[in-house]
């Protein structure tokens, strides 16, 4: 899983890029040019560039089809080796931690980046609060006179840290009890950054027991 996700991030910068070259392409292009292929849509943005034809005689305009084309191609295969991978991870997770991959927000990216950071060190699993400064969201303090106050740390795996953000903004959109709780942090005076911390402090509680759970029987069956 940690070979699978280190390919796969690769594999999303370099979609990203590929996209983001297309639309650099299209805004010095042509008006006429940049009207009949651009889209808000990546994937239909591709689609345009992927089947060009001739945009005219000039050398220039011929050399913009040829790159055009290149590109869309590279972001189509680089759609399909994320499809594949994804599935991998998806079958991964499923049969080497599901119960963490089960949990609500918990995709297979973020189950597998866990999973993986937490077999990778074994001797930092000893606690809750050990899991917590091993993903960089064992909180910090920063008071200053009466002011109490904790900021985000920046140490740990930032992968994994990355990977308890996400699950946040999963439940901070569709989950009633964490909206409710941004609500009330929110009234309480807590910026967004330092809800988010503790999201992720919390996160970590509900998932670690399940996180060792999940490694103990790989092991078993390993």
């Amino acid at each position: 899983m940690r070979e699978i996700s280190v390919v796969r991030r690769s594999a999303v910068k370099a979609k990203t890029q590929a996209i983001n070259q297309i639309r650099s392409l299209l805004v010095s292009a042509p008006q006429e040019i940049r009207e009949q292929l651009w889209d808000t849509k990546p994937a239909e943005c591709v689609g345009n560039c992927l089947h060009l034809g001739s945009l005219g005689s000039a050398p220039f305009l011929a050399v913009l089809a040829t790159s055009l084309r290149l590109l869309a191609r590279r972001w189509t295969a680089l759609a399909a080796e994320l499809k594949e991978l994804d599935d991998m991870l998806e079958s991964l997770t499923q049969q080497y931690a599901h119960r963490l991959s089960n949990q609500f927000g918990v995709g297979p990216q973020s189950a597998a980046i866990l999973i993986s950071v937490a077999g990778d060190n074994p001797e930092r699993l000893k606690s809750e609060s050990a899991l917590a400064a091993l993903c960089g969201v064992s909180p910090l303090p920063a008071s200053s006179g009466k002011t109490v106050r904790h900021r985000l740390n920046r140490g740990g795996d930032r992968s994994a840290n990355n990977a308890l953000w996400t699950i946040a903004m999963v439940r901070m959109r569709s989950d009633s009890r964490t909206r409710a709780y941004v609500a009330r942090r929110t009234a309480e005076g807590l910026s967004s950054k330092e809800i988010q911390r503790c999201l992720k402090r919390y996160i970590i509680r509900d998932l670690y027991p399940l996180i060792l759970a999940d490694l103990n029987e790989s092991r078993h069956v390993g």
